[in-house]
């Protein structure tokens, strides 16, 4: 299964948001409302890269605009970024969830590998197209997909790591750092927020 044969050859940003919307490189489209594709500043020097659109993305069809959204947004805007100036995403763009026993609730689950790869496609072409000199990592998902499944954020969270991203490959700057979610589930969300901002700054200083 992949998306590969959904992905157009185009320079459009808007053009690659449309077909998206009619992937079937894997079953996660299944009881969706719609695909989540990036969204910010086409020609971005930094992207960050999250897991999954979660439940409220879902509905909305953008990136990062839950409770997870608004600490990100906080952050960002600690560690001296613009949001506006950021190209957001996810390695997965369409939500994985699981209904919740005896309810319509839709709760989160970890996108599985082989949909992680199968949607690879569409985050190459958001690399080949925005071209970013760095790329901000949030959790262990984005982290791995893109550094490498021994990968471990907790080890190098916060580390400027160079890396061959993209079809075709290019050298870029990589920051890897915990997903604002994670501050949520936090029992100490005071000092995890302080974390994700300190890692963010490394990247902020990263990008000039």
């Amino acid at each position: 299964m992949t998306a590969a044969p959904y992905v157009p050859e185009t320079r459009s940003l808007r053009v690659l948001a449309d077909a998206v919307q009619a992937c079937r490189g894997c079953e996660l489209y299944r009881g969706t409302t719609q695909a989540v594709f990036g969204d910010g500043a086409r020609r971005a020097a930094t992207m960050v890269v999250g897991e999954q659109p979660g439940d409220r993305e879902d509905l909305a069809g953008e990136p990062f605009v839950g409770p997870a959204g608004k600490v990100l947004d906080r952050a960002l805007g600690d560690a001296g970024f613009d949001r506006r100036s950021v190209w957001l995403t996810n390695v997965v763009k369409h939500f994985a969830f699981r209904r919740q026993q005896g309810s319509k609730r839709r709760i989160h689950r970890k996108p599985g590998r082989t949909e992680i790869v199968a949607c690879r496609p569409w985050l190459d072409a958001e690399l080949r197209v925005v071209r970013p000199s760095l790329v901000v990592c949030l959790g262990a998902t984005a982290a791995q997909a893109l550094l490498g499944s021994s990968f471990r954020v907790s080890r190098r969270r916060g580390e400027l790591i160079t890396a061959e991203l993209g079809e075709p490959p290019r050298s870029v700057d990589v920051v890897a750092t915990v997903h604002p979610s994670a501050v949520l589930r936090s029992d100490d969300r005071k000092r995890a927020y302080a974390g994700l901002v300190d890692d963010l700054r490394v990247a902020r200083a990263a990008a000039g």
